[in-house]
């Protein structure tokens, strides 16, 4: 049985999920931007796929490794369960066209935004209705890969995350 196509939510990491304090890889150094949790509850009870593409240069640099990521990733879907939320999936980049690492090394990396290949694997995964969909940054390059996929997007300036979406008309009721 196929599943009829869902809005989807993309949100970049750092700097709207989190607080971007350069490359944070640990537990200990992640701290949430106001209304990130709320906001992620938000769009699962309206029935909304909620899915991160984060750029992730910080493997190939050699400053922390994939499985130091995923660990963050299991402890933010922990404390995101604890209040209601739940993020679908994780879609990483960890190529970097000056990585020190050579696999990760790319002149032009698909996946990295501005590139829209994280979001394009998403709506092959998943069975998602682009047009009702969106995607949140706090770069150009999120804007730009959105774009580029057919996503809509808005861009996030810091604040809390919840205020910003429902001044905008853009959080599901």
């Amino acid at each position: 049985m196929t599943q009829a196509p869902r809005p989807a939510l993309f949100l970049d990491r750092d700097g709207v999920l989190n607080e971007d304090r350069g490359y944070v890889s640990r537990w200990e150094d992640f701290a949430w931007i106001p209304g990130a949790k709320a906001t992620v509850a938000a769009f699962n009870r309206a029935g909304w796929l909620v899915l991160v593409v984060t750029n992730q240069s910080g493997v190939g640099r050699g400053y922390y490794t994939e499985a130091d990521m995923h660990a963050l990733h299991r402890r933010m879907s922990e404390d995101l369960a604890m209040a209601g939320g739940r993020i679908d999936a994780f879609y990483h980049a960890p190529h970097h066209p000056d990585a020190k690492l050579d696999a990760y090394r790319h002149p032009d990396p698909p996946d990295r935004k501005p590139n829209p290949g994280m979001i394009l694997r998403a709506c092959q995964d998943f069975p998602i209705d682009k047009p009702a969909s969106l995607m949140i940054g706090d770069k150009p390059s999120d804007i730009e890969a959105a774009e580029r996929a057919g996503i809509r997007a808005a861009l996030f300036e810091g604040g809390n995350l919840q205020e910003f979406l429902e001044a905008r008309a853009l959080l599901p009721s």
